[in-house]
């Protein structure tokens, strides 16, 4: 009888223990966005809302061929104003992060409605910005101007 206790009391507190494991990893609010936090974007126009200065809408709007040369221009500038820092190099590798702005520079090369002096601007002020990175910055223009097939 006594036996029969003990396992049934070391059961249940092995089952409180893994709830507790469980509620400590669990966050409830991470990857819920609030109806306010998402872009703005008309239907007609396509365009973000200019409050909007998160990392992923301003890539979306250089991801958007309809961008023309000034919303290329303002998510740039607003990308170098609101993340124009890359986390410091790991050792002799890039941050993770820096993959986000590699990505963007690729596809800048390769916009349709891109010219010459926004990328050159672009190119310039986030390797300004970031010296530890101006090869992989530099690499990353080049792959991206080869890609083109001109």
């Amino acid at each position: 009888m006594e036996t029969e206790l003990i396992v049934k009391f070391i059961i249940g507190l092995v089952a409180l223990l893994s709830l507790l494991v469980f509620l400590l990893f669990l966050e409830p609010n991470k990857d819920k966005k609030k109806p306010d936090d998402a872009p703005k974007v008309s239907k007609d126009t396509n365009k973000v809302d200019k409050e909007d200065t998160s990392l992923d809408a301003l890539v979306s709007i250089i991801k958007n061929k309809r961008s023309d040369a000034s919303r290329l221009s303002y998510a740039l500038d607003m990308i170098l104003k609101y993340h124009g820092m890359v986390h410091r190099k790991m050792g002799l590798r890039a941050h993770r992060d820096f993959e986000t702005y590699e990505e963007v520079l690729f596809i800048l090369c390769r916009h349709p409605n891109a010219n010459k002096d926004l990328i050159i601007n672009f190119d310039r002020e986030l390797a300004r910005l970031n010296p530890d990175y101006k090869q992989e910055i530099n690499d990353a223009v080049t792959k991206g101007l080869n890609s083109r097939g001109i």
